[in-house]
């Protein structure tokens, strides 16, 4: 009986502490709470322990980090007629005040769901009036554009739209294979333009070296020839000067004889060629050196 007593005496504790640990619920920081009393809003749920009473309280949690969404792939008709698989991802997450979250979970339904299918229209809208090439080449434009209405739709949804990102622009197999063509033939064209371009760069390099070269020897022979002008001038100045000092020197010695200045000059002619002149034994070289040029011997005191 006393075994009895006490089993069901801890069952009754079993029980009440399941009892009391579920008037509590736990709260994660990724998440905030909607805690409804007989199916009426009371009050808002932060991260931590809730009490929430059993059968009269129920609460609702929503995950407030960020997700994402696939539009997934589509067929739309662009402006020039050609059908292109399209697929986007949207990322967004709910905002952490109260507020919002009520929006999200009171304003709609399912906004998971609903943010697809919005993004599935705008994105048929706004591709719809553009043709494949710009389509293909506006992928930011497209990116901001459908950015911005999912933002202006989801602001009472109690939602941050954070980014819209075209995940493909697919064109029909046999449009692709043209375009590849033309995408082959354009960087072929680059190619040869830059390889001539380099081949001109050479030869301009080439030729430049020539220019050079050539002003270099022109340079060159333009110096040389200055230099021997240079010694030309020098040697005229230096004769020039000599026939200064002989004219100074006759006008000082021979005034009135430039007779015998010529013969004097001569004998120097004669005497530079190596002509040989016998000179008499007992004879001095002053008196030979005049009777040469023809003027009398000097008369010794």
């Amino acid at each position: 009986m006393i075994y009895i007593t006490y089993a069901l005496y801890l069952v009754g504790v079993i029980i009440l502490g399941s009892i009391i640990l579920s008037l509590f619920k736990i709260v994660r920081p990724t998440q905030r709470g909607l805690v409804e009393t007989l199916g009426k809003y009371s009050r808002f749920a932060n991260p931590g322990f809730n009490l929430v009473i059993p059968f009269i309280q129920k609460i609702y949690l929503v995950n407030i980090t960020e997700q994402m969404v696939d539009a997934k792939s589509q067929e739309i008709i662009t402006n020039d007629n050609l059908n292109v698989k399209v697929d986007a991802q949207i990322y967004f997450k709910v905002k952490p005040d109260e507020e919002s979250v009520k929006n999200s979970v009171y304003n709609i339904n399912d906004f998971r769901t609903q943010i697809v299918a919005l993004s599935r229209t705008t994105l048929r809208n706004i591709i719809g009036n553009l043709s494949l090439k710009s389509a293909n080449n506006e992928r930011s434009k497209i990116n901001n554009e459908l950015l911005e209405i999912l933002k202006n739709e989801a602001s009472s949804w109690g939602v941050d739209i954070i980014r819209a990102e075209l995940k493909e622009i697919s064109p029909p197999k046999d449009v692709q294979e043209t375009m590849n063509q033309v995408v082959k033939a354009e960087n072929e064209k680059i190619a040869a333009v830059d390889f001539a371009t380099a081949q001109e760069t050479k030869a301009d390099g080439a030729k430049r070296a020539s220019i050079k070269e050539a002003e270099g020897i022109k340079q060159a022979k333009i110096l040389e020839a200055e230099g021997e002008a240079q010694a030309k001038i020098l040697k005229a100045e230096s004769e020039a000067q000599a026939i200064k000092l002989v004219n100074e020197s006759a006008e000082k010695y021979f005034v009135g004889n430039a007779q015998v200045l010529r013969k004097l000059e001569a004998v120097e002619t004669s005497l530079k060629d190596n002509a040989k002149v016998v000179v008499p034994s007992n004879t001095e070289l002053v008196n030979v050196v005049g009777e040469l040029a023809g003027v009398m011997p000097l008369r010794k005191d």
